[in-house]
């Protein structure tokens, strides 16, 4: 496997070709971008969700050009607070384009899923996302094999099975 640069995966999430699958098993993260966000939710202070109109502008973008964008998450119920706040956020990136749909834990126990969370981007490359024990984003890797791309599909298909659209989620 090869290690992926923040700015070699931001050009893979605006240049793949048609399809970008993305499956999130952690139930917490804490990635920097993220942190002073969740922190004004967690405070109950407003957010406009302005810092998300860049993303969900190449989201329309993916969308016009008859791109798939599908996000899975898996998730313990109830949800923790990373989660809770992940799902009051979804709603702008939904409306762009994004299909994103949660998968409760309970259900995926006998589904083998990768060990780390993953983007399979035009079934041709897999891009694994490696995180610290606190969820801080610790790299990513980068595979062409084919038991990777076999395995990544094989999850991501079985948890989309299995869940729920955004707007239809209701959390336990």
């Amino acid at each position: 496997m090869a290690s992926l640069d923040e700015a070699e995966f931001d050009r893979l999430l605006r240049t793949f070709e048609r399809s970008s699958d993305h499956l999130e098993t952690r139930d917490a993260y804490g990635t920097e971008i993220e942190i002073p966000y969740m922190a004004k939710w967690a405070a109950q202070e407003p957010d406009d969700l302005s810092w998300l109109d860049d993303w969900c502008a190449t989201l329309r973008n993916h969308v016009a050009a008859g791109k798939s964008i599908r996000r899975a998450r898996v998730v313990s119920e109830p949800l923790s607070d990373y989660q809770r706040w992940s799902l009051s956020i979804a709603g702008p990136m939904v409306d762009a384009g994004e299909d994103i749909r949660w998968t409760p834990r309970s259900l995926v126990s006998s589904l083998a899923l990768p060990g780390n969370d993953f983007y399979l981007f035009d079934d041709r490359l897999v891009v694994f996302l490696l995180y610290t024990g606190n969820g801080l984003n610790a790299g990513m890797e980068t595979s062409t094999d084919p038991a990777d791309l076999n395995l990544c599909r094989s999850a991501f298909d079985a948890v989309w099975k299995l869940a729920i659209p955004h707007r239809d989620y209701e959390p336990k």
